[in-house]
């Protein structure tokens, strides 16, 4: 048995198989999940697991190299805003249209239990040397 980090095995397995380039949406209760990636589904009740403590421990165990978010998160929801300004590395903003479509190029789908708007990030993986 794990001591510690991502205990969930649909999770851990599905990060275990990720390589550089490789993209992981981490998103809100109400993002549409597009067909293809695989998806771990880790929402319970509204708000649980929040967006955040996803995000953290995802990036915890990932190397980030950089992330996407919808530029409406910045008025729409700051905190989600501020976490991945300080968090994720060279953030860039598009419409939220346009990362839906882009979450379709994901390997990797974590839906959380946020459910404040635009709580949702493409995280694209690094390699750690």
């Amino acid at each position: 048995m794990k001591r510690a980090g991502i205990l969930n095995r649909h999770l851990a397995g599905a990060l275990a198989e990720l390589g550089h380039g490789d993209g992981v949406l981490v998103c809100d209760a109400g993002m549409p999940i597009p067909a293809g990636p695989r998806v771990v589904d880790l929402a319970f009740r509204a708000g649980v697991p929040s967006f955040a403590e996803v995000l953290d421990g995802l990036l915890d165990e990932l190397v980030v190299e950089a992330g996407t978010a919808a530029h409406e998160v910045r008025s729409a929801n700051p905190s989600a805003a501020g976490l991945l300004e300080s968090r994720v590395p060279s953030l860039g903003f598009v419409t939220h249209e346009e990362l839906k479509a882009l979450s379709a190029s994901a390997r990797l789908v974590v839906r959380t239990g946020e459910a404040r708007p635009y709580a949702n990030v493409l995280l694209r993986c690094g390699v750690f040397f």
